[in-house]
């Protein structure tokens, strides 16, 4: 199976962090960001991705070339503007050559399982929609359901007016029917083409939407800067300690513990993880 990553974002609301390189180059458990979301893809089963990129795309490419450090086919467009997600996904059209694909938002950390419970439930013939749980519904799109079918979609509703507690976790597997809606869709008030308008009218028209709800811990959106710190503590959770460098004798490593390539731990130093220790330390 194909997908598509957004990763065109410059990432406002993380600054001075992003002042440097893309938010989704941001360092998470010692690996960009999204290289997780990479990851989790081919666990998933995906074996080429497109990525969309803009902001410092040079950064992105620079790093994950043609992706075969990670085992996947990568490649790469370009948005002459940032003119929201359904132009982004505008691009995929002729990557994707006739079958569905899975879409996500690149600056997703997710759990091994969120990617993989989404390909589970998936229809062929049908989209599907990832939708999970959150305390403040009004700082997202909103989902509305009926049983397991999407009803309604609302972007960032005022409090106290959301349909639900679901949010939108931007985690898709599109039919090709959804080319002919984003070709249909008009700007909205931020000037942007959105994917949710897009899928607005599938459900309007009476194509079949369907979610599937993931774990509220198996998804984090990171666009602000305490959540970079919840994606980094997850990550070091879950880390297996391994060594790519040198560690002295004498040096002891307690728990999960990873020291990177070209690294060196000297003899006599202490450390308790969960740590990662970078390349060249």
């Amino acid at each position: 199976m194909k997908a598509v990553v957004l990763a065109a974002g410059r990432g406002v609301r993380l600054k001075p962090l992003t002042l440097t390189r893309p938010k989704h180059m941001l360092p998470v458990g010692g690996v960009p960001l999204l290289e997780w979301m990479l990851i989790r893809l081919r666990d998933a089963g995906v074996d080429e991705v497109l990525v969309v990129t803009h902001y410092m795309e040079e950064t992105i490419r620079g790093y994950f070339g043609d992706g075969s450090k990670l085992g996947l086919r990568l490649s790469y467009a370009k948005q002459g503007k940032v003119l929201g997600t359904a132009d982004a996904f505008r691009l995929a059209e002729r990557f994707v050559d006739g079958e569905e694909f899975i879409g996500v938002y690149g600056d997703l950390f997710v759990s091994p399982e969120a990617i993989k419970a989404v390909v589970e439930a998936h229809r062929e013939g049908e989209t599907t929609l990832a939708v999970v749980p959150v305390e403040d519904p009004s700082l997202y799109g909103v989902v509305e359901l009926d049983g397991d079918m999407v009803t309604g979609l609302v972007e960032k509703p005022a409090p106290g007016a959301e349909p639900s507690h679901l949010a939108n976790a931007g985690i898709y597997i599109f039919t090709l029917e959804v080319f002919r809606w984003i070709r249909e869709t008009e700007p909205s008030k931020r000037r942007e083409y959105e994917i949710t308008d897009s899928l607005r009218m599938m459900i309007e028209a009476g194509r079949p939407l369907r979610a599937v709800t993931l774990p509220t811990e198996s998804w984090l959106d990171v666009g602000l800067p305490w959540n970079l710190l919840d994606a980094n503590e997850r990550a070091l959770v879950s880390m297996e300690p391994s060594v790519e460098g040198v560690v002295e004798e004498g040096a002891s490593l307690c728990g999960p513990v990873h020291v990177g390539w070209d690294a060196r731990v000297r003899s006599g130093a202490y450390i308790e993880g969960p740590v990662v220790i970078g390349e060249g330390s």
